[in-house]
């Protein structure tokens, strides 16, 4: 499937905006602040029912009342989502049918790659449980939804523990819950990572040309439901006073080991940055290998990171896939061009 425009009303600093896009790769041009990044989200919103980085009510233009987002395949079929401000309500149009959620058979497979994505192995264990999570709920729905009901269950039994007289048989239709979803996502995750671990070395070595190891490790104390329903049990006298939940999924950690070691202390900038753009290229593979569709790939001023020859790279790998990339500079221009004006 490939974009052919994308017309953007009161989004961010967009009062109005239309991209036309190039079936190969479209380039968007401008400096920091004028809104280039926003043009990106419109179009993960269209194709994922939900922006990468807030919720609606921030997205909305100053003063203004609604956002709307219009996104036109090549074959004619749009994909629109509206969202009323006054009404805090968000309302997706495919197909000629209305909707509260963009439906799983409008949802169109993406490729994300930000700035921030490079510094992935240094960043704090909740980026990294953030970064795939969204990666691996792409790839499942059956995981994308037992991540949002666990992080329910677990919003719900954490307001319940700030409640000084909260007895232990408060919590249990939670537990129960939590357990449950914890430990499903606890064994998709394992098994993601697995997957990952398959191609790692292989793709990575193709682009560092070296003979090195990289490795994703997953950590997570959570095995099975059962053991998880007795920590929660015996950690209550703990939880209550500190008034939310201590042990969970939602502690998990990803590592990089680079050659036996944390990637974080032992491997270069360089070799951190092929780790990385590794990774995104398997996340691609996986896409088409779980979803059979080639993903749109959006690069948010990544080239400025990146060395000629790992642009070089980038560009090799994602070549048959339709790319939308921004930058500040007119020498990563690949082809069809749009220039924005900081506002």
């Amino acid at each position: 499937m490939v974009i052919r425009s994308v017309k953007l009303t009161n989004f961010r600093s967009h009062e109005s905006f239309v991209l036309q896009c190039n079936p190969q790769t479209t380039t968007i041009i401008g400096e920091n602040g004028c809104g280039k990044t926003s043009v990106l989200e419109a179009i993960y919103e269209a194709l994922q029912g939900k922006s990468f980085r807030a919720v609606d009510r921030e997205i909305v233009r100053r003063g203004a009342e609604f956002y709307r987002v219009e996104l036109e395949y090549e074959d004619g079929r749009k994909v629109v989502a509206i969202y009323d401000a006054g009404l805090a309500k968000k309302e997706f149009l495919a197909e000629d049918k209305k909707s509260k959620r963009l439906p799983k058979k409008a949802k169109y497979p993406i490729v994300l790659f930000e700035p921030d994505d490079l510094h992935l192995v240094g960043s704090s264990p909740v980026s990294r449980r953030n970064y795939f999570d969204r990666v691996f709920g792409q790839l499942s729905e059956k995981y994308n939804t037992a991540l949002l009901r666990y992080n329910k269950a677990l919003r719900q039994r954490n307001e319940l523990l700030k409640d000084e007289g909260v007895r232990q048989e408060d919590l249990f239709s939670w537990d129960v819950l939590l357990t449950r979803h914890g430990a499903e996502l606890a064994e998709a995750r394992r098994g993601f990572v697995e997957e990952i671990n398959k191609r790692f070395t292989e793709v990575y070595r193709s682009i560092a040309e070296n003979e090195d190891e990289v490795l994703l490790s997953y950590e997570s104390s959570v095995r099975s439901e059962s053991e998880f329903l007795a920590r929660l049990m015996a950690d209550f006298p703990r939880d209550s006073l500190l008034g939310h939940t201590s042990f969970g999924v939602h502690r998990d950690n990803y590592e990089f080991i680079f050659n036996g070691a944390g990637a974080d202390g032992s491997a270069s900038r360089g070799e951190v940055r092929s780790s990385v753009l590794a990774l995104k290229f398997i996340e691609a593979e996986m896409v088409v290998s779980v979803l059979g569709r080639r993903p749109v790939v959006l690069l948010d001023d990544v080239f400025s990171e990146l060395d000629e020859t790992r642009q070089k790279c980038l560009v090799r790998n994602f070549q048959e896939n339709q790319i939308i990339l921004t930058t500040i500079s007119s020498q990563d221009n690949l082809a069809n061009c749009v220039a924005l004006e900081k506002r």
